[in-house]
């Protein structure tokens, strides 16, 4: 007997999208680079879960065997609603993988983790060297930093070292990021805070700088990972 969820459809609910239009061509082209076989990590945010939605409709049409690696837990539970066969990096390795981004440069460095799955995104971007990022022309940028802060993930107990290691680097500005359901702080899957951090040069290597600060566990800097956009 399956469970009469509503709750499930909310969660999957593909409606009130910005530039939906554009999201929606993008899925539907890397919807049609699925084969049957396929292992495929798949990323968080508006543009993936409307990719989800593409793909499970062709792998229902063409009975197709694929299984993906879903980046966050909302993102599992949209691919499980969707009736995906949901694995992970434990049992397999992607043959590729999808996300989007929320700037991109112009030599394909991105800036993304607006949705907190900065981790486990990047866990699953490393682990396959076919990567595809979705993006509207709204996510074209000069330079990283444009429109939105660098995301840091951080265990609490190194807030204020982090802090002051992020000066050293130049930050500008360093905010921890609030939720906005419930008061606090937002707390990432891996029970750590985020801090939005603003630089007025992201130069070459920032990512593996701030990586090197102890307790950070990853930014959402993705520097020379070359991945193929996916544009409307």
């Amino acid at each position: 007997m399956n469970w009469n969820s509503h709750l499930l459809d909310q969660l999957a609910q593909v409606a009130d999208i910005s530039n939906r239009k554009e999201k929606q061509k993008v899925a539907e082209k890397i919807s049609r680079r699925v084969r049957d076989g396929d292992v495929i990590g798949v990323g968080s945010g508006s543009t993936s879960l409307l990719a989800v939605h593409s793909i499970a409709k062709r792998v229902a049409e063409e009975n197709m065997n694929v299984k993906v690696i879903p980046t966050s837990l909302e993102m599992n539970l949209a691919c499980q609603h969707f009736n995906l066969s949901v694995t992970d990096l434990i049992l397999h390795r992607p043959d590729w993988c999808f996300d989007g981004a929320d700037e991109v440069d112009i030599d394909r460095n991105l800036n993304k983790g607006r949705g907190g799955a900065l981790f486990k995104e990047k866990l699953v971007m490393s682990s396959c060297e076919e990567r595809y990022i979705l993006i509207d022309s709204s996510k074209m940028v000069k330079v990283l930093g444009t429109n939105f802060p660098i995301p840091v993930e951080i265990n609490p107990l190194a807030l204020s070292y982090v802090e002051s290691g992020l000066i050293k680097l130049g930050s500008t500005e360093v905010k921890l990021r609030l939720a906005g359901g419930k008061d606090g702080p937002v707390f990432t899957e891996n029970a750590c805070l985020i801090l939005d951090v603003y630089f007025k040069d992201v130069y070459r290597d920032l990512e593996r700088d701030i990586k090197c600060i102890t307790g950070v566990l990853e930014s959402g800097l993705f520097q020379y990972y070359n991945p193929i956009l996916i544009t409307s």
